[in-house]
């Protein structure tokens, strides 16, 4: 079957953008792009990745671009999109955000087709590279496929040395290409068969979306780490990591793709294969917390009831004697609101954040923090003098920049700064996709809730218990609190956490 793609103007209103060159190795293979990712954050754990996809539509790419533009919270590192013409996969990856990658000569002769994936990248594992970019696209036995990931394989190193030492060859460091592999070394007689006797060998968290010249398969873990969701414009399937990414060209939410389910769309229609079951899941539970927008739907819950709900429950357990809520800005801003709805103390806006530096602007160097902090916020003296101040956070990491935030709110003028933790603290790595790979990085790992209290010199520091984030959700059993608990819903290998130290580093 082929697809035909109506060429679209350059005048379509599109968020500005710096159209890089084009050549050969864009189309099908790897990209070079000049444009330098962000530097790491060191206030909160790194993003995931985002994944989208869309089969069905005219304008598929451009689509994918918007869907993209919406997930860049969950990556700036990198950015691609595949699309599919009904003969053959077309590719456009760079470094950078979306609107520096994508030019308008991409979507009229380069990204063609009636369906695309795109990825936005933050690296779990793999170094921050071109050649680590996604989707992707590679040719086998039955054709090509692009494919792109969000998550952790807690066994992909085990799995690749199997496949090195059997001689094959891999070009990225990204669990990605271990399941491509996967996939070209299966017998299954289909492309779902195939890709559903890959992941069926592997474990940890992951939603992958794969696109075929004619096919689009979006898959989840039998876990359910990682959120995806099922959307539908017009006659057209759209997937997504996060609702947000439906919003922004009015596709309606459907529902989750199903923990284990494959959902496969092709010119028949749509159909759904199940891997296995697990013997429980484990949805993240900081995706309510931090990595996804306030008005993104994600596991079947809207992101910021939650996180109000979170709000409420810190204000019933940390009560504290102020004249003010203020909140960390953005990511704290709905559990700063919930705090202030509980308690009956107003919300202010006490710091200002410039929207024009990202959330991984903030250098992981010591020596920088404390003149990236003022970069990226600002006091509002008037609304701080003399006032004693609840600051709410989502969560601590290393400390080091709540530490100089709240030296911030003191220059300011606060009297009296409380620190408030919508979370409880981390206290264990994460192996499912957040980029906290030893204890050592932890604060609350080594630390007393006074000594941190001490370190970030607050008048006081309190956080959520867990016995409380998990009265924030309706079936805590099946969520991941690893990070919190130091248990796991899912086996990890015991040299894990320096192996994903090393790669990361690499």
């Amino acid at each position: 079957m082929h697809f035909v793609c109506r060429r679209r103007r350059s005048s379509d209103g599109r968020p500005p953008g710096r159209p890089p060159s084009v050549s050969p190795s864009d189309i099908i293979g790897s990209a070079e792009q000049t444009a330098s990712a962000p530097c790491a954050s060191g206030r909160h754990p790194r993003e995931f990745c985002g994944v989208f996809g869309i089969f069905g539509d005219e304008r598929a790419a451009d689509r994918a671009y918007f869907g993209l533009y919406a997930l860049q919270h969950r990556g700036q590192e990198s950015a691609g999109i595949a699309s599919a013409d009904g003969k053959v996969l077309h590719l456009r990856r760079g470094m950078g955000l979306v609107s520096q990658i994508f030019g308008p000569e991409d979507f009229e002769s380069t990204l063609l087709g009636r369906a695309a994936i795109g990825h936005n990248r933050y690296s779990t594992t793999g170094s921050s590279d071109i050649i680590n970019a996604q989707p992707i696209v590679v040719q086998f036995k039955s054709g090509q496929i692009a494919a792109a990931h969000n998550g952790n394989l807690v066994n992909a190193a085990e799995l690749r040395r199997a496949m090195e030492e059997d001689g094959s060859i891999f070009q990225t460091t990204t669990d990605t290409e271990v399941v491509v592999h996967l996939i070209a070394r299966s017998k299954a007689e289909t492309i779902e068969g195939m890709v559903a006797d890959a992941l069926g060998q592997v474990e940890g968290a992951y939603c992958f979306v794969f696109l075929t010249p004619t096919q689009m398969i979006a898959a989840r873990g039998p876990r359910g780490f990682r959120p995806l969701s099922l959307g539908r414009l017009g006659d057209a399937a759209v997937v997504a990591s996060e609702s947000c990414a439906f919003d922004i060209m009015k596709a309606e939410y459907e529902r989750p793709i199903k923990p284990g389910e494959i959902l496969v769309v092709d010119k028949d229609g749509e159909r759904s294969l199940q891997l296995p079951a697990a013997d429980r899941q484990g949805k993240c539970i900081f995706e309510f917390i931090y990595f996804s927008r306030p008005d993104s739907k994600i596991f079947g819950e809207n992101v910021d009831k939650i996180r109000r709900r979170l709000g409420h429950l810190l204000a019933r357990e940390a009560p504290a004697d102020a004249d003010m809520v203020v909140a960390v800005p953005d990511s704290a801003n709905t559990a700063a609101l919930g705090y202030a709805e509980e308690s009956g103390i107003r919300f202010e806006i006490g710091l200002i954040r410039n929207h024009y530096i990202g959330r991984t602007f903030i250098s992981p160097r010591q020596d920088k923090r404390d003149r990236d902090v003022r970069v990226k916020f600002n006091p509002v003296s008037g609304v701080l003098r003399n006032k004693c101040v609840v600051l709410v956070e989502d969560s601590i990491v290393r400390g080091t920049t709540l530490r100089n935030l709240v030296r911030l709110v003191r220059s300011g003028g606060a009297a009296k700064v409380h620190v408030r933790v919508s979370s409880p603290p981390i206290v264990a790595p994460c192996f499912f996709g957040i980029d906290m790979s030893t204890k050592a990085e932890l604060i609350a790992a080594s630390k007393e809730i006074d000594e941190i209290r001490e370190f970030v010199g607050a008048d006081s520091l309190e956080y959520l218990s867990v016995g409380k984030l998990r009265q924030a959700v309706d079936d805590p059993e099946n969520y991941c609190m690893g990070c919190f608990t130091d248990s796991y819903p899912a086996p990890v290998p015991v040299d894990f956490d320096k192996e994903m130290f090393d790669v990361r580093r690499k």
